[in-house]
């Protein structure tokens, strides 16, 4: 069977007296029979290709899903008289959400059960549950598409009545007032970028709906979000690099909504409430590691912001939790995370320990003010995910739910754990690395290596547990993560220079991570492999555009690879508030550095790695047409004959498939085309 090749036709994009061709520009005609005939014809070939793999990949299905508990439940939690749990029943794809009243003896009570909203579709998903104050009515949003655009339906919890009230076109998300007859939401605009939010009235027509406020700027996302007090309503009005806060009382949904501190460029900050103050957490005053302040909830603006946590140069403050007596911070130093506990009578402060090389640590959830015990989470590569309670005053932990690793043949103390330091090109900065491999792999020339990276918005991979990935340690695999450049790692400044003008030094970080480790014997260039979804295929795109002949394949999940045009694209969802992110490239300077590294534009007569490229019909995120536009395009220009396979989920978007085990097919044919290159 012969690899497609998509037809090529003429388009010319011009801009700043540059002039680009681009044949495939036709590919995001979504609507387009040929369109839909190529990516169908693609997926034949991939299927063709990866058929010998076939038994390989039911293997690594069936093992991935035998490793997850059936009838799994969540740890439950306490609020507002009840106890919340989500479950799974044996031989079900999807969530039940339920609870019980007061204590964990009574009766459960079903408040949303999945299965049954999802028979007959196929994609399903629930974005949100809400319960209202009063107990009796459960907000519920879904999507059956995958474009992330959810319709909120209401139920009434006494009867398991359906109302009629139904809201299109939505966040998903819904926050109810505390008069159980009005709730608030967001809807998204033809961008699906997420632009004003409105008041309903339960029992009324959604095209009676109030609009509360419209977000005119199209750099800002809006947020609506209650306190942990429940006491006041907030809306959030957020850049990449600004935010700007309204908030009125819980009580009254016909109060003028008070704004905390206009927004400003690059002043970033968001809200917690307690008693008579507002705490917040933000870069004021030169604080690009962030500190906390607090205020006067009726003096609220800037100039009345009094320190709390001052800002530390050393010290990435990324959360924090408000107790009666305890303040508890999320701070990260050196890349890792660490939860700081502060005694507030006595002002002393501890921090609770953690022993892995590299790990992840979090803040659990923490619905009540007025206790001495903390809910947090824990994980490492040898660790699965944890839950514990800390009693802040005894200073005593005690487990409360792990996750199992079912099976029978996983146990922590046969996987090994590192974290090494990359030098960079740049002669002067180190690029931290977390690795994790079986005890009787042996580190050499022929070991295999999946190294994998992110690198933008700030967001972190941080070293946590996977199911999954067992499936390739056990099979004599190293796995890596390249904590680069563009997330926040090492604070915020190891972002702010993986961003913008900087970009270049995100792909960079992760070429010389690769190198350091084909230099220190983990692996080689005929071993080593790369993966990155979304921004993160955005990396490993331009990474083998650069240095193509460093990985002997890659993996593309759902990646962001055709930047100018995107960027240049206002209709295409995210991009006018991606700006801040990687630059306007209607600013000539922005346009040539994008152009510099978008994969897309830089694909060239020459050898290119194995590769794999997925991307679903329906991705919200990243638009089909990148990864199409860009398979197309090394179709046609690549000289090796490397396997070149582009997968399109007609089905799903950019999450991948729905359902508990459906998504895991997807990791078992990433898997089984490593395994598979790896013998070539």
């Amino acid at each position: 069977m012969k690899a497609p090749q998509a037809k090529k036709t003429e388009k010319i994009l011009e801009i700043h007296g540059d002039r680009r061709i681009d044949h495939y520009f036709w590919l995001n005609e979504r609507e387009n029979p040929e369109v839909t005939q190529y990516l169908e014809q693609e997926n034949a070939y991939e299927e063709f290709i990866m058929r010998d793999t076939e038994p390989l990949q039911e293997e690594l299905f069936e093992e991935m899903k035998a490793r997850y508990k059936k009838d799994d439940e969540s740890l439950p939690y306490f609020f507002n008289e009840y106890w919340y749990m989500v479950r799974y029943e044996e031989g079900k794809e999807y969530p039940i959400f339920c609870r019980k009243h007061k204590t964990l003896d009574h009766p459960e009570e079903i408040v949303l059960d999945v299965n049954i909203l999802a028979e007959g579709e196929t994609y399903f998903e629930v974005g949100s549950v809400a319960v209202s104050p009063n107990n009796q009515l459960a907000s519920f949003s879904t999507d059956n598409v995958s474009r992330r655009i959810y319709t909120i339906n209401f139920k009434n919890l006494a009867t398991g009545e359906i109302l009629s009230d139904k809201i299109f076109n939505t966040t998903g998300k819904a926050v109810w007032a505390n008069d159980n007859e009005h709730v608030f939401y967001i809807r998204k605009d033809e961008s699906l970028r997420a632009f004003q939010v409105y008041r309903h009235k339960l029992g009324t027509d959604s095209s009676e709906d109030v609009l509360i406020f419209h977000e005119e700027d199209d750099t800002f996302d809006v947020n609506v979000f209650k306190t942990k007090s429940l006491e006041y309503i907030f809306i959030a009005s957020s850049s990449t690099i600004s935010d700007e806060h309204r908030f009125i009382p819980s009580d009254n949904v016909f109060a003028e909504w008070t704004v905390i501190q206009p927004r400003i460029d690059d002043l970033e900050y968001s809200v917690e409430h307690y008693k008579d103050e507002f705490y917040i957490i933000t870069n004021a005053d030169d604080a690009f590691n962030f500190k906390i302040v607090k205020t006067k909830i009726a003096h609220c603006g800037m100039e009345n912001w009094v320190d709390v946590i001052p800002h530390r140069a050393e010290v990435l403050l990324e959360g924090f939790e408000i107790f009666k007596d305890y303040l508890v911070l999320e701070e990260r130093e050196q890349g890792l995370l660490q939860i700081k506990i502060i005694d507030e009578r006595t002002n002393e402060s501890h921090y609770l320990p953690f022993s892995d090389p590299t790990y992840t640590a979090y803040i659990g959830i923490n619905m009540e003010f007025d206790t001495e015990v903390l809910r947090y989470g824990y994980t490492s590569l040898t660790q699965p995910s944890s839950t514990y309670e800390y009693n802040m005053e005894e200073k005593t932990t005690v487990l409360l739910k792990q996750q199992e690793v079912l099976g029978g043949k996983f146990a922590p103390e046969n996987y090994i754990s590192e974290r090494i330091w990359a030098p960079s090109r740049d002669g002067k900065t180190r690029i931290p690395i977390s690795l994790v491999y079986h005890k009787n792999t042996k580190k050499s020339a022929d070991t295999p290596l999946l190294l994998y990276g992110y690198g933008s918005y700030g967001h972190t991979v941080d070293a946590s547990f996977s199911n999954v990935r067992l499936s390739i340690l056990d099979r004599g695999f190293i796995y890596a993560i390249a904590h680069i450049r563009g997330g926040e790692y090492l604070g915020r400044e190891w972002y702010e220079d993986g961003k913008m003008l900087f970009k270049k030094n995100t792909f960079f970080d992760f070429i010389d991570a690769g190198k350091h480790l084909i230099h220190e014997n983990y692996t080689s260039s005929r071993h080593m492999f790369a993966m990155g979804g979304s921004a993160g295929g955005l990396l490993v795109g331009a990474v083998v555009n650069y240095e193509p002949q460093l990985f002997h394949g890659i993996v593309a999940q759902v990646p962001f690879v055709d930047v100018v045009t995107t960027m240049l694209d206002e209709t295409i969802p995210l991009t006018t508030g991606e700006y801040d992110e990687w630059g306007n490239p209607n600013d000539e300077e922005y346009y040539h550095y994008m152009k510099e590294y978008s994969p897309y534009d830089n694909v060239e007569a020459k050898d290119y790695p194995h590769m794999l490229i997925t991307t679903g019909l329906h991705d919200s995120q990243v638009q089909y047409w990148e990864p199409a536009k860009w398979t197309a395009k090394l179709r046609e220009l690549k000289t090796d004959d490397n396997l070149l396979l582009f997968k399109t989920d007609m089905s799903s978007g950019h999450g991948g498939a729905s359902g508990r085990f459906e998504s895991l097919k997807e990791d078992a044919l990433e898997y089984a085309f490593l395994l598979k290159i790896n013998e070539k």
